[in-house]
């Protein structure tokens, strides 16, 4: 799908990209040593009170963390971090594996699902369109600041449950047609994960769960806060004042999960090899190119991932924040490697966290 172009009715996608049949993987051909001093560097560059650089090569793993605060009583990497917007790569994992099982199909329309008794109307905003952010939907709802102002500081998105986050969508009156136009859109992935629940009958936490974390084996991940035994503590921009644990509230299925660096890295490597494994339909579908975008169409999104080039290969990634975390998810499978950066501090301007893991991937 291109933005711009009067679009199709969405076909029931993902389907299987016919350039990805697998990754035979030769022997780690890497320095280890040069490897640690590369995320060694990566560490220190991020000014955050703790800092972790989880790398996969060809399967063997690599992890380096740091931090300008003093080491927690947990080791770094053994703690779970808010992945903030890279949770949406597990919920378009999920749709991609409900479209390739035939439990449904990405053009089905959103509002006939939360709300079986409405008509789709002639361009109705439809699951595709809600995950790659094409449903016109703007980033949250109308309503939302109003509500979220008392804790705007500590836990905005708490004071919005699910059922306004469903009622907004159903009210929400379209300004352009579904799938003319490219906007980032927190609001209609968390349409979408209520969608899928209504359409399993299956509570988002039991279906993200069931479908995804437990086949994968992601045991150190899970949709809700934890205590201080099992969670990273997130941080102000000021590097220093604690923040509470994120409460995502209706926003689910944008922005809930959170994980060990090592399940991170479990969870990119079934990416970097699908065959064989769980998933493994849904795992290829997700490299798959389904939306190009701006001058030249040169920004290219699959149903998961934002698509890069680089030299040897494409470069598949996606970020995430929250008021006091950062995450960094990519794979490369030219190279059989994958990186999973997280750092326990708010997103500042100039901020070096996502440029460094960006170009350390990018650079391999």
């Amino acid at each position: 799908m291109t933005v711009g172009a009067h679009p199709a009715r969405p076909a029931p996608w993902p389907g299987v990209p016919p350039d990805v049949t697998g990754v035979t993987w030769s022997e780690a051909p890497g320095d280890d040593e040069a490897v640690r001093r590369r995320l060694d560097e990566a560490v220190d560059a991020v000014a955050a009170p703790d800092v972790v650089f989880a790398l996969s090569r060809h399967g063997r793993r690599t992890v380096r963390t740091g931090g300008t605060a003093p080491p927690p009583p947990v080791p770094r990497e053994q703690l779970r971090y808010e992945m903030g917007s890279a949770s949406k790569t597990f919920t378009g994992l999920l749709l991609a594996h409900l479209t390739q099982t035939g439990r449904l199909t990405a053009g089905e329309p959103a509002a006939t699902l939360l709300d079986p008794a409405r008509r789709p109307g002639d361009d109705p905003v439809t699951l595709a369109h809600l995950i790659t952010h094409t449903s016109g939907l703007p980033a949250l709802p109308a309503d939302f600041f109003v509500r979220a102002l008392p804790t705007w500081h500590t836990n905005p998105y708490a004071r919005y449950p699910a059922e306004r986050v469903i009622d907004a969508f159903l009210r929400h009156r379209q300004r352009h047609r579904p799938g003319t136009r490219w906007h980032y859109s927190n609001f209609a992935v968390a349409v979408l994960g209520h969608a899928l629940a209504a359409a399993t009958a299956t509570p988002w936490d039991e279906l993200l769960t069931g479908q995804v974390l437990d086949p994968l084996r992601l045991s150190g991940a899970t949709l809700a806060p934890g205590g201080p035994d099992t969670d990273a503590t997130g941080h102000r921009r000021d590097g220093t004042t604690p923040v509470p644990p994120l409460t995502v509230g209706g926003f689910q299925a944008a922005g809930a999960v959170r994980a060990t660096p090592h399940d991170l890295l479990t969870f990119l490597e079934a990416h970097l090899d699908p065959v064989g494994g769980p998933l493994a339909a849904a795992l290829r579908a997700v490299r798959r190119p389904v939306l190009r975008r701006g001058l030249g169409h040169r920004h290219v999104h699959t149903v998961a991932w934002f698509q890069h080039p680089t030299e040897c290969g494409p470069m598949y990634f996606h970020g995430g924040a929250t008021l006091g975390q950062q995450a960094f998810l990519g794979f490369r499978p030219d190279i059989g490697t994958a990186l999973a950066a997280v750092c326990t501090r708010r997103f500042r301007a100039g901020d070096a966290f996502v440029p460094t893991a960006y170009s350390l991937l990018a650079e391999m």
